[in-house]
């Protein structure tokens, strides 16, 4: 079968599926995106054309592809201490502000795990003996399976502090040659699931910290505020909210006060 190509139509249908799931607007200039991460699902599955795959969409009752769909188009890559003066503001923070009480943090866009297994390590670092919780989410089931089994290539560690790659590592030998897995004492401090930044703040409890990096440059102002309302409504007064550093929150009223470039403080 030939590689179909998408046109107007498939693509405004499939822009459309995935906004409904996502809250995620793809413009035209994502054409070729989407026709390039969705060409080989179409020819796995048979589809002649990309019109053929919307009318499966449409008949299908259980959504499984709708989940499928969203997996593919929904952008997974990144790096361990990705930012990296993010993580040492932590640090700082979680010596001096947290010193003396518990620290809950939510990784809000996991994607394939590098975020919260950071988090993880410098918290396992910074606080042996105090009580902290990570938990991380994702959109993307697909992302969130390759996030609980911990193996990454190597490539990614280029930020890793020294010393973590060796107490928190292992490292891939014969077939896994050029790819570690973070170790269990880190995986087992993540509780991973799957959860839309858009719908109501699934975690329960407070968090002193949110980690939300990255993800609000794909929504347009009105879902940025609702996305943001969300998220806050979990995180605790006094407590840091983390941004990407191209996300400013201009134009958005929140109950934030900016502490430094891309980190804000929750008004009491």
């Amino acid at each position: 079968m030939n590689a179909p190509n998408i046109s107007d139509k498939a693509f405004a249908a499939l822009s459309k599926r995935f906004l409904s799931g996502s809250g995620i607007s793809l413009t035209t200039d994502k054409k070729a995106l989407v026709e390039a991460r969705l060409r080989s699902r179409l020819v796995a599955m048979g589809h002649a054309s990309f019109e053929a795959y919307c009318d499966f969409l449409e008949r299908q009752d259980d959504g499984s592809e709708h989940q499928t769909l969203i997996d593919l188009l929904t952008t997974n890559e990144t790096y361990f201490f990705r930012e990296p003066r993010h993580f040492t503001r932590l640090a700082q923070e979680a010596s001096k502000r947290f010193a003396h009480s518990p620290m809950r943090v939510w990784s809000a866009a996991c994607s394939s795990g590098e975020e919260p297994y950071s988090l993880a390590m410098l918290l396992l670092d910074q606080r042996p003996l105090q009580p902290w919780e990570i938990h991380a989410s994702d959109i993307s089931s697909r992302a969130l399976e390759r996030a609980r089994c911990g193996v990454f290539p190597l490539q990614r560690l280029e930020h890793m502090p020294a010393g973590y790659l060796e107490r928190f590592c292992l490292r891939g030998h014969g077939r896994y040659q050029g790819r570690l897995r973070v170790n269990e004492e880190v995986r087992s401090r993540v509780q991973f699931f799957q959860h839309n930044l858009l719908g109501p703040a699934r975690p329960s409890g407070r968090f002193e910290v949110i980690f939300l990096r990255n993800v609000l440059i794909y929504f347009d102002q009105a879902s940025k505020l609702r996305l943001l309302s969300n998220v806050l409504s979990v995180l605790a007064p006094g407590g840091l909210l983390f941004v990407g550093h191209a996300e400013p929150l201009h134009g958005l009223t929140l109950p934030l006060d900016r502490v430094s470039d891309a980190l804000f403080e929750k008004r009491g």
